[in-house]
């Protein structure tokens, strides 16, 4: 069952990042020649007003074509015929769909919880030494750490320790102004626990926020946020060589891990339980898309945009038009290294998939 949800999952994700291209293109006046759920061999085919609806084979898949998109067109609403801010719109909207999916999806996770744990500080442990005027106060609410912007109580713990260092310059919000603490020392104390051992804690207890529809859609937008910043962290980590290729997962390790998660979950709770852990994955699944298809890459929607700033600027130096067909080369190019990218990590992923069984 599970299995099934999380492949309706992804289409669904994909059908809602088309919609947002088409709802755009239609609003902006563009022509879109075909509107299509699926990639491949044609299954069912409706010929609208001006627009080709269709559905194809592979699932995984799907697009919005447009009079002029690829090359040059005389339709005078033909997309490369729009002025540059109506052409990053349509090639935008696609990702701002799938942002407010993953949003949206949040929202439903987080209205079945009783509050949230802000980083506000209620109250200190017995002892803890950070306690004071100049040091940290009751009421103060960590706003960034080393940078880093926090969103939730655990957010203190996680930015303090990534760090490697005692000492950290933190924000906090005092009295509705921002107060630095510059180079302060902040590092866990011992505390004794309940059955006689010891556990590594910083002093503080976070307070409680009830939940308000002003409060879930505050930390539903903080999550969703979070989950912009994880993705570019991974990122990061794959850049650098932190996470080497063979650890990325492609639709088949996702719909994986949504399985094992979810019957788990279903086993130590209840099945309501495994389908809001589900939502929640596909809501930072639903973020994922939107950041990775803005990035500056040939064939993704932001290396579209960023052809076409490019090719406006050349364009009002050179006070000539260039050729579309040349940036329809490049994206050609950046397709076919996508898709091989793309077959690798599915083939890892079901490598994987029987070594792990």
């Amino acid at each position: 069952m599970y299995i099934v949800l999380a492949i309706i999952a992804f289409g669904v994700l994909i059908i809602v990042h088309e919609l947002g291209h088409f709802a755009a293109a239609r609003a902006c006046g563009v022509r879109v020649v075909e509107f299509s759920l699926g990639m491949g061999p044609l299954l069912l085919k409706k010929q609208g007003r001006e627009t080709l609806y269709s559905l194809r084979a592979l699932p995984l898949g799907g697009f919005c074509a447009m009079e002029g998109e690829d090359g040059d067109s005389d339709d005078p609403r033909a997309f490369s015929a729009q002025p540059a801010w109506k052409r990053i719109i349509i090639l935008v909207a696609g990702a701002a769909m799938n942002f407010v999916v993953g949003f949206l999806l949040v929202l439903v996770v987080f209205s079945q919880a009783e509050g949230y744990s802000s980083p506000t500080i209620d109250a200190f442990m017995d002892g803890c030494p950070y306690q004071g005027e100049s040091m940290l106060m009751e009421g103060d609410t960590f706003y960034k750490i080393d940078g880093h912007r926090t969103y939730f109580f655990a957010d203190i713990s996680e930015f303090l320790g990534r760090s490697g260092s005692e000492y950290h310059d933190i924000v906090v919000i005092r009295g509705g102004e921002k107060v630095k603490l510059e180079s302060f020392r902040l590092v866990p104390v011992e505390y004794p626990t309940a059955d006689g051992g010891t556990e590594l804690k910083y002093g503080v207890y976070g307070r409680f926020e009830p939940r308000t529809l002003a409060s879930s859609l505050k930390y539903s937008w903080y999550s969703s946020l979070d989950f912009v910043r994880l993705v570019w962290r991974s990122l990061g980590d794959l850049v650098t060589g932190r996470v080497g290729v063979k650890e990325l997962s492609g639709p088949v390790g996702i719909v994986d891990l949504v399985n094992d998660v979810a019957r788990q979950e279903a086993a130590r709770t209840s099945v309501t339980d495994a389908l809001l852990d589900v939502a929640y994955l596909f809501a930072l699944i639903a973020v994922n898309l939107a950041v990775m298809n803005l990035l500056p890459i040939p064939a993704l929607d932001g290396g579209r945009v960023l052809l076409l700033a490019v090719t406006a600027v050349i364009e009002r130096v050179s006070h000539r038009k260039l050729n579309p067909k040349y940036e329809a080369y490049i994206h050609s190019a950046g397709f076919i290294l996508l898709m091989g990218l793309m077959v690798f990590v599915m083939v890892n992923d079901i490598v994987k998939l029987f070594v792990n069984r």
